[in-house]
């Protein structure tokens, strides 16, 4: 029994007979399995929760009904609007011998996330996927989309089968970073969708749904759900398993950052920044946000760290310098290394050709490898076995 089986099954529950299903519709989250026990939550609207009760119930039978499912035990959860204290009630019904399993959860201040769980305990299961980086960067304009296909291209260099998808769905990048204008297509008898294979590389992002010009103007629910499909439904073992699949995220650490890091099996994040005090400042909140979430913190990488002059090669610090490693000195994690602020990447970059691939042999690619190396010792290092989850 998997979480991908269940959620397919749950495919088949909806609130009416013209709504969306519950998983389509992100209402569906913390599915933990043990010993013939499934366990998850349907997110409801606090002010009316008592009506999805048959909804509820429907669930917990459809899963329960699974082969090799002996208990399943569903919670309805619904957070209530902001007041003095924002407050979550949720009521559940254990099948089988009627007992009931009340849980309650409190949070202090508007939207705070839930407590930090086990790594790997209630994520989503990625087929076709051994490891999962997430590039990230906290703040926009430090050159973290351009980073991470460069990254993803130097890992390839270095013998790895690599995927990368593009998480922020409100600026896509990358589909113009790697020159693509394929729509993916659709998996044989499936409801899953093929990567592009762009330079090597299987690349998926909400760009290459939606018309260019078409702004995604979604609040943070459906912009969570379009990512969790967009990782759960593409068939990223399309040409074989990949080794590494980047995740380009989006900047900050909304509800997009907290989906990936709670649901997503995450081997570890990479943090993008410039030199300057301003950047660093949201550096430090996103390896803050990882580490509550016991994502490991592989390094800083500190882009645009010095600008070389194309026709004196003399150097310019213009957004100061060594801020990033400084950083990772003082809160005691690995810094990756320096990327220069140079015209050949950002021409590069634009005309969708990553230096990596156009300038094979230039010191800038070879900047890159040496980052992509130490991100995967990085790894190897992380890797723990994952603690028991234990259900009483």
């Amino acid at each position: 029994m998997t979480e991908v089986e269940i959620l397919e099954k749950l495919r088949s529950v909806k609130p009416g007979p013209e709504a969306q299903d519950i998983v389509s519709a992100g209402m569906v989250s913390d599915i933990i399995i043990k010993d013939g026990s499934v366990m998850f939550s349907i997110s409801v609207p606090a002010d009316n929760a008592a009506a999805f009760e048959p909804l509820r119930a429907q669930a917990e039978q459809t899963v329960a009904a699974l082969q090799g499912v002996e208990k399943a035990i569903v919670v309805l959860t619904a957070e209530r609007k902001a007041s003095s204290q924002s407050t979550a009630s949720s009521s559940a019904s254990q099948s089988g011998n009627g007992a009931t399993d009340k849980t309650r959860a409190a949070a202090s201040g508007a939207s705070a996330p839930r407590a930090a769980q086990p790594q790997g305990a209630g994520k989503l299961e990625i087929a076709g996927v051994k490891q999962i980086i997430a590039v990230s960067s906290a703040k926009g304009g430090v050159g973290k989309s351009t980073t991470s296909v460069n990254l993803a291209l130097a890992l390839q260099a270095n013998g790895k089968k690599v995927g990368i998808l593009d998480a922020d769905i409100y600026g896509p990048s990358i589909p113009r970073l790697l020159k693509i204008t394929d729509k993916p297509t659709a998996v044989a008898n499936s409801r899953r969708m093929n990567p592009i294979n762009a330079y090597g590389l299987m690349a998926m992002s909400i760009g290459l749904l939606v018309d260019p010009d078409t702004p995604m103007v979604w609040r943070g629910p459906m912009a969570v759900s379009a990512l969790s499909q967009m990782i759960r439904d593409v068939n990223w073992g399309m040409e074989g398993e990949l080794d590494v699949l980047i995740v380009d995220m989006p900047p900050g650490t909304g509800d997009i950052q907290l989906t990936m890091a709670q649901q997503v099996p995450l081997s570890g994040s990479v943090i993008v920044s410039t030199p300057q005090d301003l950047a660093l400042i949201d550096a430090r909140k996103g390896i803050a946000m990882f580490r509550k979430v016991n994502i490991p913190i592989l390094g800083i990488v500190e882009n645009m760290s010095y600008f070389s002059c194309p026709t004196c090669g003399s150097r310019h610090d213009i957004f100061g310098h060594g801020g990033a490693r400084a950083t990772a000195e003082e809160i005691g994690v690995p810094f990756l290394g320096e990327i220069p602020l140079h015209m050949d990447i950002r021409e590069r970059s634009d005309a969708g050709e990553p230096v990596v691939i156009s300038e094979p042999e230039s010191d800038h690619t070879a900047i890159y490898l040496s980052i992509a190396s130490a991100m995967m010792k990085g790894i190897n290092g992380a890797m723990k076995p994952a603690p028991a989850i234990i259900i009483e």
